[in-house]
């Protein structure tokens, strides 16, 4: 993190750092506090209160004429218990505020970030769906998410039950960076039950709520929310949405801000895909495997890969062989005539990268390798 004096942390210019005992950024974080807590629903008045007061938070929640905003007293409480979460605050005015969600006509005030703030900046995909999703929409969210980032992406979805889980648990299970955007406060994760899910983005990636200490999963949020999952990524990726799910918004928001929407293909009988194949009938562009989404996003420059970070077969004979059929499919008469090895050679190494599980025979009779971070995720299950 940057030292604050360096952004002037006393006007709030920088990030905001709960644990910071200055004086002078303790009065800013209090300030910055009180303008989220009164206009965090009204992020169109914020922007224009900011922008009229030369980003002074203080004189911006003046300027709103909110009745009865919270107290100081009680800014203070929240930030004692910030500094206990470990969740730092980015108010619009910082120069680490992402610049996908600046560019947004209804930009959050205060950003409060637990993890890694600048993963908020890095080129990334959005994978969002169903929340009772079937065991494909899950399956397909987490081939996804490893896939996405395992190419260098940050994967970013809203933390909910079925895809959005099944998405950064992906991402996570290869080693890869996430970022979780939440409909709540930092200290009422939801659900429940997805507060170690929570705690594991953190510490690959990010947890980011624009919403003050203590504030519940309301209805409401959730298109707030979804508004941010979009602004901050190149490409929406749907797996499985019902008519009228929230997936859709999150859709409409990425169309609305010029990002790429595509969607993975559901059956057409099926309820839990009507939705996202209402959006393939619109135009959006489908996804028939990782492949689709990293070339929609091929124009922004990502990360570099994981594939450089994880292992593959240590033996030289059974690498280079990997090497070969990782990328494109291969008979074994066409890999024997361009290795030209002898026999023995060729059907030892055949068989141990089969057993360690870097090799599979395709119903064809193809031999194809199995990527590192592939292995991994399927290990893992």
């Amino acid at each position: 993190m940057q030292d604050s004096d360096s952004h002037g942390h006393g006007s709030g210019s920088g990030i905001l750092d709960p644990s910071d005992p200055r004086p002078s950024v303790r009065r800013a974080l209090v300030a910055w506090l009180r303008l989220q807590a009164a206009l965090c629903l009204s992020p169109v008045l914020a922007r224009e209160c900011l922008e009229a007061t030369g980003g002074d938070p203080v004189a911006a929640l003046a300027r709103s004429h909110r009745p009865a905003p919270p107290s100081s007293a009680k800014a203070e409480a929240w930030v004692r218990s910030l500094g206990r979460l470990g969740v730092c605050a980015v108010p619009l005015t910082a120069p680490e505020y992402p610049a996908g969600l600046r560019a947004l006509s209804d930009p959050p005030p205060l950003l409060l970030v637990r993890g890694e703030i600048s993963d908020l900046s890095r080129p990334a995909v959005a994978i969002v769906g169903a929340r009772a999703a079937t065991r494909y929409g899950r399956g397909v969210a987490e081939e996804l998410g490893a896939a996405i980032a395992g190419a260098g992406l940050v994967v970013i979805s809203g933390l909910a039950r079925g895809v959005d889980a099944a998405a950064h648990r992906g991402a996570l299970a290869i080693g890869g960076r996430s970022a979780a955007i939440m409909g709540s406060g930092h200290d009422r994760v939801y659900p429940p039950e997805h507060a170690d899910l929570a705690a594991r983005i953190s510490r690959s990636g990010a947890v980011v709520s624009e919403l003050p200490l203590g504030r519940p999963p309301a209805a409401s949020h959730f298109p707030l929310r979804n508004r941010l999952i979009s602004g901050l990524v190149q490409a929406v990726v749907v797996v499985e949405a019902r008519h009228r799910s929230g997936s859709l918004i999150t859709a409409r928001h990425a169309l609305n801000q010029g990002r790429e929407v595509l969607v993975v293909p559901g059956p057409i009988d099926s309820a839990h895909s009507a939705g996202s194949n209402a959006l393939l009938r619109d135009g959006a562009r489908p996804v028939l495997d990782a492949s689709d989404v990293l070339d929609a996003v091929s124009p922004f420059q990502v990360g570099p890969s994981l594939a450089e970070r994880l292992p593959g077969p240590a033996d030289p004979d059974q690498a280079r062989i990997h090497a070969l059929v990782v990328e494109q499919p291969v008979d074994r008469d066409t890999l024997s005539r361009d290795l030209a090895w002898p026999e023995g050679r060729l059907a030892l190494a055949l068989m141990s990268l089969e057993m360690e599980g870097w090799l599979e025979l395709d119903r064809d009779g193809r031999l194809y390798g199995v990527s590192a971070s592939r292995r991994r995720l399927r290990d893992r299950g």
